[in-house]
């Protein structure tokens, strides 16, 4: 085999499977690759929250980063999806089009790489580095749980002809079957169940300010150093105060016994 042939099979993007018109991927270990970077995100997002500490996010994010970066080149030898193929090996897999899945994942490297940056290299917690996080844990959390490809979506919209054997079959399918349509005690049923969701979240952030360490947390993450540095002044000032008010307290003690 010869050098060029060789450097061309590694740059063949998706793989050959007959039956299929074009080059594609196992949507199976793709989900479970995105499941498994979910879990490292919020891990990441709970130990700063909790614990204060960037750390374990700062190496998940430059996996992150690195495995994004081989998924756009070649995702035979991304470090997550091969651990999504360990598990779901004994699967039948779940073939989709390789180049709307291309697509999707450089708008993840895209975000990956500032994330690196602001994280790991100038790390300033603001609010864009904490939205640019919840959004890829969006677009992971809707690939693993829902099997929706955001980022096939977008291909979708910007490409002239339709892309082939989409994630779910979303391309193909036409007429939806009687299982997939709600009936209108279905349809009641899920808007209460998105409303109450959705207060629980709304009394959540807004009606428990001094019970959740959690917001209290977030409410940082999301101030500017300014802000910061006034609330840091701040709390100076009062525990100077209050030592203040203890040496008082003893002084006058003893001008008591005395």
């Amino acid at each position: 085999m010869s050098m060029r042939s060789t450097v061309n099979e590694f740059f063949a993007y998706g793989e050959e499977v007959a039956g299929y018109e074009v080059p594609v991927l196992n949507e199976r270990e793709a989900r479970a690759a995105a499941a498994i970077l979910f879990v490292g995100a919020f891990l990441g997002l709970m130990n700063g929250v909790m614990l204060g500490t960037p750390v374990f996010s700062q190496y998940f994010v430059t996996f992150f980063a690195i495995d994004f970066t081989m998924r756009v080149v070649q995702p035979r030898y991304a470090p997550s999806l091969m651990l999504g193929r360990f598990f779901v090996q004994n699967q039948k897999p779940e073939y989709v089009g390789a180049v709307q899945k291309r697509f999707a994942w450089s708008l993840g490297f895209i975000l990956a790489w500032p994330m690196f940056y602001y994280l790991v290299i100038d790390l300033q917690p603001n609010p864009l580095k904490v939205l640019v996080c919840l959004i890829c844990m969006a677009l992971l959390f809707f690939e693993a749980a829902f099997s929706i490809c955001l980022g096939c979506k977008i291909f979708e919209w910007v490409k002239k002809n339709d892309p082939k054997y989409c994630p779910g079959g979303v391309c193909e399918i036409q007429i939806k079957e009687p299982i997939q349509r709600f009936s209108p005690a279905q349809k009641i049923i899920l808007v209460l169940t998105i409303l109450v969701m959705g207060y629980g979240i709304f009394a959540y952030f807004t009606k428990l300010p001094d019970k959740t360490i959690f917001v209290k947390k977030m409410k940082t993450l999301m101030m500017s150093q300014e802000e910061l540095d006034a609330m840091k002044a701040e709390r100076d000032a009062i525990k100077k105060a209050k030592e203040q008010a203890e040496v008082d307290a003893f002084f006058k003690d003893d001008d008591e016994d005395e």
